[in-house]
This record gives C-alpha cells, structure tokens and sequence, in this order.
C-alpha cells in the first residue's frame, strides 16, 4: 500500500461508527462490506481492538465507505443495514454481515438489500448524509483503498502484523 498520497489531516472522528469512549488513542478505519481484504482486517484485529477499547487504551472510528469500483457497490448496500448508534450491535452486524459475505457478494444490488433483511434479519438505517461525509471525507484524504487504517502517525492496510499493531496501540 501507498500511504504517501494520503493526507491523514484532512481525516476526522466527526462521524462514523463509535466504539469506546475516552481513550487516549483513536483509530479510523475506512472499509467496504464487500471487500474481502477488509474482513481480514476486522477479523485478524479484532481481539487486539476489543481489548485495547475494553482497557480503555482506544477508541474506534469505523468508516463504511461506500466506493464507485462494481465489485465494492454491494458492499455500499449492507453499508445502510449496519447499526450506528450502538457500538456493540454495530459490530455484531458487521461480524455477521462478513461472515456471510461469500453468500451475498455477488448477488445483483437489489438482492442484497433483500439478503439483509431477510436472512440477516436486518433493518435498513437511513444515514446516507454520512455516507456521503464519509465519501467526501475519503476523497479529501486521497483514501481510494480499503482497508485504508489510520492510528496516530500510523497508516497501515490489513498486512499488518498484531505485534506491529499492538505496538502502535501502546506507544
């Protein structure tokens, strides 16, 4: 991954997906429900990330960035059936949605708003305004991959090791 385009200034913990409260570090991940590089990502992290939050060593700022590239657009659909005013149901609703992801990533957009509702059990969220921040947000920044993670001074993609990520964590 390129980082040295990004313009991690132009990134803020304005809107997104919340999870913890007053740490003193905050990470802000940009990904894409369909992006199988993403799910990597929120799986191989994600006990290094629950335990850094619940010690109350970081916050999370997750980022559902909705991307114009055919493959991702399904991706932009299970976007709007994610929880955002819960942490902790947003995440169930992301591990769920990643763990079917090889069953709805190549259905036609309609069918995977139907995938959601019906088989996920999932209520579609109207926070397209966001989305939208988000967009512009990435665009500002010169994100144009997912995942694109940012931590401090750190920006990094799911290649990272969770030495390498711990350590960022407690600098």
């Amino acid at each position: 991954m390129d980082i040295s385009a990004i313009n991690k200034e132009e990134v803020n913990t304005d809107y997104g997906i919340f999870i913890g409260e007053k740490a003193p570090k905050t990470t802000a991940e940009f990904i894409n429900l369909n992006c199988p590089f993403c799910k990597q990502w929120f799986t191989e992290s994600k006990d290094a990330l629950s335990k850094a939050v619940s010690d109350g060593k970081l916050n999370r700022v997750i980022k559902l960035l909705d991307h114009t590239k055919e493959s991702l657009q399904r991706g932009n659909v299970m976007h709007r059936f994610v929880t955002d005013d819960d942490p902790d149901q947003a995440l169930e609703d992301i591990t769920r949605i990643f763990d079917s992801q090889d069953k709805w990533g190549d259905l036609p957009l309609q069918e995977v708003a139907n995938y959601a509702r019906n088989e996920l059990g999932l209520s579609e969220h109207h926070h397209l305004d966001i989305a939208e921040e988000i967009v512009q947000e990435s665009k500002k920044a010169n994100i144009t991959l997912v995942p694109t993670l940012i931590l401090g001074k750190h920006i990094f993609d799911e290649n990272i090791d969770q030495k390498t990520l711990n350590d960022y964590i407690s600098e």
